[in-house]
């Protein structure tokens, strides 16, 4: 995240502050990691605050902190200065779901205000009606007056002492989401960032070029004539064990899931390399490499991103892992992300090849 924390954007800015624009999309874009989170069940997102949000090569923000949030889910962890922690951590020790629409609220004072204002002395001015001086002086002219309102309310809502009278996270989104005036400019642009230009590697083996122009049916026939003689040992194992019943079950399920790769059966490849990795003792570059190929051919690009990077912690130098996640992060619409996964899936290219040579 090479763009710095909004913290740094918001209080100790060098060349120009945080634009109205950018700060309401970073408003926008927390309330969909929140929502994300609690789709999958992580209601608990603890201490958030301008320092966990980043900003990426394009400029979007991005929420971090995750390690903390999996791993804190007894809600006792806090570390959050006390005057803007919610007030039922300091009654019982604990943050619970609403804890977390209490901390947003505060993010939203920090981007309204452009420095740290105790929520406390921030709801007295909103209730006597000195928005004006809640406001971030370098905004002036910035806004309409109707918007700076909705979010200032929204502000005074998330802060409600008792956790029952805030409201839940669509409630956020569907608040901060009609005022995003100018979706269509990109986030870089918004802040003023000069964005890295990415060149194509120079060299590029016959699977790196076909994912960079995702030339699926390409991408398709590479991984089927290369089979798994990148996979060291796995084949030896296998045929050394063979004659044990759980073995030949293994073989029949790899058979079955590389039969339907090679018939673009892609829905049954999955099934039966996933009972595959249930089942191997030590699991398969190829086989998450196949996997992964398989979910983008069902339009599920995260899942294939996933088993990409497996294929990558199983070979951390195999040159297809990297193409596959680039391939991956491209339907994604991760770009940037996806050149450096190609530059440096040519890099162990160039570097297999020299090994070849010496």
């Amino acid at each position: 995240m090479p763009n710095d924390t909004l913290s740094k954007h918001l209080f100790h800015w060098d060349k120009q502050p945080l634009p109205w624009e950018m700060r309401l999309r970073v408003a926008y874009f927390i309330a969909q990691a929140l929502d994300h989170c609690n789709a999958e069940n992580r209601k608990i997102y603890h201490d958030l605050n301008a320092y966990r949000v980043l900003f990426d090569e394009e400029g979007d923000p991005r929420l971090s902190s995750f390690g903390l949030m999996k791993n804190s889910r007894d809600g006792k962890s806090y570390s959050t200065n006390l005057a803007y922690t919610p007030p039922e951590f300091l009654r019982t020790g604990r943050v619970i779901p609403e804890s977390v629409i209490y901390s947003y609220g505060t993010v939203l004072l920090d981007l309204l205000s452009g420095k740290h204002i105790p929520p406390s002395h921030a709801l007295d001015l909103i209730r006597g009606k000195n928005i004006l001086l809640l406001m971030d002086s370098s905004l002036e002219g910035q806004y309409a007056n109707e918007d700076a309102s909705k979010l200032v309310d929204l502000a005074s809502k998330c802060l409600q002492f008792e956790a029952r009278d805030r409201p839940n996270i669509k409630y956020l989104l569907s608040s901060v989401g009609p005022l995003q005036k100018q979706k269509e400019v990109a986030s870089h642009v918004l802040m003023g960032i000069t964005k890295a230009t990415s060149v194509l590697p120079a060299i590029l083996s016959p699977l790196g070029k076909a994912c960079s122009v995702m030339d699926l049916t390409a991408v398709h026939d590479i991984l089927l004539k290369t089979g798994y003689k990148d996979d060291e040992g796995a084949e030896n194992e296998l045929s050394f064990q063979e004659w044990t019943q759980q073995v030949q079950e293994m073989l029949n399920t790899k058979k079955f899931g590389d039969i339907a790769f090679r018939d673009k059966d892609f829905k049954t490849a999955i099934d039966y390399y996933s009972k595959l990795v249930a089942m191997m003792s030590a699991p398969s570059a190829t086989v998450f490499a196949r996997r992964s190929f398989s979910y983008l051919m069902n339009e599920q690009a995260e899942l294939a991103l996933r088993d990409a990077m497996q294929a990558q912690v199983c070979m951390p130098e195999w040159p297809t892992a990297f193409y596959l996640q680039a391939l991956a992060l491209s339907k994604l619409g991760m770009e940037t992300d996806a050149q450096d996964m190609l530059n440096d899936g040519a890099t162990f290219e160039v570097k297999k090849q020299n090994s070849w040579r010496s």
